[in-house]
């Protein structure tokens, strides 16, 4: 079945780039010109997801906005006659009538509940999940990537987005066991939590790109607390493996976790860095800096 749908779980506190998220969604925080938020958009639009699906939380409002229609801005930039290159931008980032939904998630119970909290607006299909703060620097987009690596299986499945990481910190990570491999995708053999340092099945861990099959949100609904006293998706995962199939994906392109303070720098330099308008002046200011 087609993957139509991609939930974003966007109700995080955003706790690990404080103050900047006292009062705004971290997923509003801008990666050289434009929110997180849009840059994950636009890599499940590429992938072909028909339908945008946000689990928000208080004061998110402001993610609902932007994917809205400005009325004011959109009739100032017409009327100054010179910003149409603006006025493209806006249009081309806008979704179409009907393609977005928003949904809430009343408690921090973990990523699980945010996943559950969707179950009705997705429906008895399969859907992707991504998370808003961590990037992926590449074309084809990895969402793209993993469903085009879904469709080959021809079978019903789930497929997760994997990266390598140092051995030394697999503890760090939800790690996957490798089963039988063909090129990038394996079908994985167990799945663990932030494994104790020496335990881990391989240095393979699960990031934040999903596809998963609705049969999920049953096992959700009963899912008892995990780490953290939260709701934890992987572990509902490890359940849903006891009677699907699971494969990896290890998909090309550079990963940014912009939940962290380094990880948001080094994702700003990193994208203005692949921007043909920018890279010369970048460079230049940086190794103006460096100098100093």
């Amino acid at each position: 079945m087609k993957i139509r749908k991609a939930v974003f779980p966007v109700a995080g506190l955003g706790t690990r780039v404080l103050p900047a998220t006292k009062a705004m969604p971290k997923e509003m925080l801008t990666i050289v010109d434009k929110p997180l938020i849009q840059y994950v958009y636009d890599e499940a639009r590429e992938a072909g997801i028909e339908h945008f699906i946000f689990v928000t939380g208080r004061n998110k409002g402001v993610i609902e906005d932007h994917f809205d229609r400005m009325f004011e801005l959109d009739t100032t930039l017409a009327a100054r006659g010179n910003k149409k290159a603006e006025q493209d931008i806006l249009a081309r980032d806008q979704p179409g009538a009907g393609a977005t939904s928003f949904t809430r998630q009343q408690a921090p119970l973990g990523l699980g509940h945010a996943v559950w909290c969707a179950r009705d607006i997705v429906g008895d299909e399969p859907f992707a999940v991504v998370l808003p703060d961590e990037l992926v620097l590449n074309t084809p987009g990895c969402l793209k990537q993993m469903i085009e690596a879904a469709n080959k299986l021809g079978e019903k499945s789930n497929v997760l987005a994997v990266e390598a990481v140092p051995a030394d910190m697999t503890h760090q990570y939800g790690i996957c066991g490798v089963g039988k491999r063909t090129g990038k995708m394996f079908e994985v053999d167990g799945m663990v939590e932030k494994p104790p340092k020496g335990t881990a099945p391989s240095n393979l861990s699960i990031t934040g790109r999903y596809i998963l099959q609705p049969e999920i949100f049953k096992i959700l609904e009963t899912q008892e607390h995990g780490a953290g006293g939260e709701i934890q998706l992987t572990d509902a995962m490890i359940g849903l493996a006891k009677t699907q199939k699971f494969y990896g994906v290890e998909f090309e392109g550079e990963r940014h976790d912009c939940g962290s303070k380094p990880g948001f720098l080094r994702a700003n330099i990193a994208f203005g860095m692949a921007r043909p308008d920018l890279r010369d002046g970048l460079r230049a200011e940086m190794k103006k800096y460096l100098e100093k």
